[in-house]
């Protein structure tokens, strides 16, 4: 498979290097040469100078017949063009980064197929779901909703009150159904536990569950049960108005916005929001719009410093909850060590959506943990796969991939080393992010 990628930003880089690990044909492009410098000598892509709406640089870097062409540079119109010049040169497929949502609409998507733009990603939007998705609970750091809402992945920091803590996994107090820790994250390193591991207090665990036993993970986490009602968001970007129009209308929800001028447009966009003309990296202006009663804080400026320290102060002053899209992509791991919550990135989130339509058709949804450099893969056990043939602890799977659950009939299970999977099963899989690859000798 041939694969162009033109853009060397952030979540062209990042999805060019993922894909690397793919044995994939991969080039990439960009018109500044600095941000490209060094990516060949390591990593297996090639990469070129060059428009992305050039015809010339185009034709030379081998559009006609590429099996896909991905345009991700931060202007749209560039994407769109782009995709369009590749189809007319003979790519296969085509994917456009774009940032207007009218585009998405299902009635618009035969439209844009018919020019030969096969698929569009916003990265605002799916930022936004993400947040959404995270500000149903206050005491989870990221949840995760898998098998179309029958599972969910529940991360969670451990605190010294916890019931779980210090129990190791071979005295019999994990063997229960009520729910798997797939992974845990300690001192910056991701693993997943055997008989003699231990949860220890300040580690980021990885919990498998139904729905019904959300509260029973929650109570042996030592965490306390806070409904979200009152959220606060400091920014007023596109992120923030998909992510708020997008929740319920019956929450509390203040938008803290420093320009005048984006506030009366907001006034105007967002209906079920207060919105506030200060800003929201001020202690003072946290505390005079009750920082301390908010059960969420959500930092999504264009500034990642600035979102970062605003959820450190906010959680000082008494948020449950924070959470701080972080531009940078350099910034994650010691936005993580400062324990300020959850951490997003819009663009590691389109690179991981880009990702998912690369791979085979039994793969059915895969997630990026950046937090964990892991994913997490919902994938459907096909006739004939060799994992079927033996129990799991059987299987010889490698030490660095965990199934957690499959869907059996419509029905969530949880597994264990006895149980065997059968044709049909949709499977739940963490594994490490080089190995993701590998599950293919299991299930294909």
């Amino acid at each position: 498979m041939k694969i162009i990628i033109v853009g060397a930003g952030e979540v062209g880089t990042h999805l060019a290097k993922l894909l690397t690990r793919e044995n994939i044909d991969i080039c990439l492009m960009d018109e500044n040469r600095d941000r490209l410098a060094g990516l060949d000598d390591n990593y297996d892509m090639l990469t070129r100078v060059g428009s992305p709406t050039s015809l010339h640089d185009l034709k030379n870097i081998g559009v006609k017949g590429c099996d896909l062409f991905i345009a991700v540079t931060p202007h749209e119109s560039v994407n769109m063009t782009a995709c369009l010049i590749a189809t007319q040169l003979g790519a296969k497929k085509t994917i456009a980064r774009i940032d207007n949502y009218e585009y998405l609409l299902p009635e618009n998507k035969q439209f844009f197929e018919n020019l030969g733009l096969n698929h569009l990603i916003y990265p605002e939007v799916l930022a936004a779901g993400e947040i959404a998705d995270s500000l149903k609970t206050s005491w989870m750091r990221y949840h995760i909703i898998l098998a179309g809402g029958l599972l969910h992945l529940c991360i969670v920091k451990i605190r010294d009150n916890a019931e779980l803590t210090n129990k190791p996994f071979q005295s019999g107090f994990f063997k229960h159904s009520n729910y798997r820790i797939l992974a845990i994250k300690r001192d910056n390193e991701t693993f997943i536990p055997s008989g003699q591991d231990e949860v220890k207090k300040g580690d980021l665990v990885f919990f498998i569950c139904t729905k019904e036993n959300i509260d029973f993970v929650r109570e042996q986490a030592g965490k306390a049960y806070r409904q979200v009602k009152n959220i606060v968001f400091m920014g007023g970007t596109r992120i923030t108005q998909k992510a708020v129009m997008s929740l319920p209308d019956d929450l509390n929800i203040k938008i803290l916005e420093p320009n005048r001028e984006n506030c009366m447009y907001l006034s105007e966009k967002v209906q079920n929001a207060l919105i506030i003309n200060a800003d929201g990296s001020n202690i003072e202006v946290l505390r005079q719009e009750g920082i301390s009663d908010a059960d969420a804080f959500v930092a999504v400026t264009d500034n990642s410093e600035a979102n970062i320290f605003a959820c450190l102060a906010a959680k000082q002053l008494g948020a449950a909850k924070t959470i701080a899209e972080v531009e940078n992509i350099g910034y994650i791991p010691m936005a993580e060590g400062l324990d300020i919550g959850a951490v997003l990135n819009k663009k590691t989130i389109a690179a991981s959506y880009i990702y998912q339509l690369l791979m085979r058709s039994n793969v059915l949804s895969i997630r990026n943990l950046t937090i964990a450099d892991a994913e997490i893969v919902e994938l459907q056990v096909t006739e004939g796969s060799r994992i079927t043939n033996t129990k799991i602890r059987d299987a010889g799977l490698p030490r660095e991939v965990n199934i957690g659950a499959i869907v059996r009939a419509g029905e969530a299970i949880l597994v264990n080393g006895d149980t065997q999977l059968l044709p049909g099963d949709k499977v739940i899989i963490f594994c490490k992010s080089q190995m993701i690859r590998k599950l293919d000798k299991y299930f294909k």
